[in-house]
């Protein structure tokens, strides 16, 4: 099984990143922690802060991912571009958000991509990521 965990903007400074919102750990430490614990799953990983680079790693997963975890960051409450992507691949996508976004500001209540995947998980910390490859896990044979 191959998933690819697709992250947006500012996610490549979690760790750093107001921790008290979104944690003290990196993303780099915990994919190997995510592959450590799903050794039987091939993990790949890509982060950009560009939209447009996004949308062109979810088309570049086509026949490469048999699942995306995507983290759109803001994009998630900004992009019909992006939720067009994910309804374009043909390929399931689980939205994860580190923080609870619904418990957040207003205009993060918005998601333009949750419709189009199979499902959001939203406020379990990076731990979100790990019950998304769970789901494809139970979910994808």
């Amino acid at each position: 099984m191959r998933i690819a965990i697709v992250n947006g903007p500012n996610l490549n400074l979690l760790g750093t990143r107001e921790p008290a919102i979104y944690g003290a750990q990196n993303f780099d430490g915990y994919m190997a922690t995510l592959r450590t614990r799903f050794p039987q799953v091939e993990v790949s990983y890509y982060q950009s802060n560009v939209e447009g680079l996004l949308i062109d790693h979810l088309h570049a997963c086509i026949g490469k991912a048999d699942g995306i975890v995507l983290n759109a960051g803001a994009y998630t409450h900004t992009s019909i571009a992006l939720a067009d992507a994910v309804a374009a691949i043909g390929i399931p996508v689980v939205e994860v958000h580190i923080s609870n976004v619904l418990a957040r500001e207003d205009y993060r209540k918005t998601s333009f991509i949750a419709a189009k995947c199979k499902g959001s998980i939203s406020g379990l910390g990076l731990e979100g990521y790990a019950l998304a490859v769970q789901y494809f896990m139970l979910s994808i044979s």
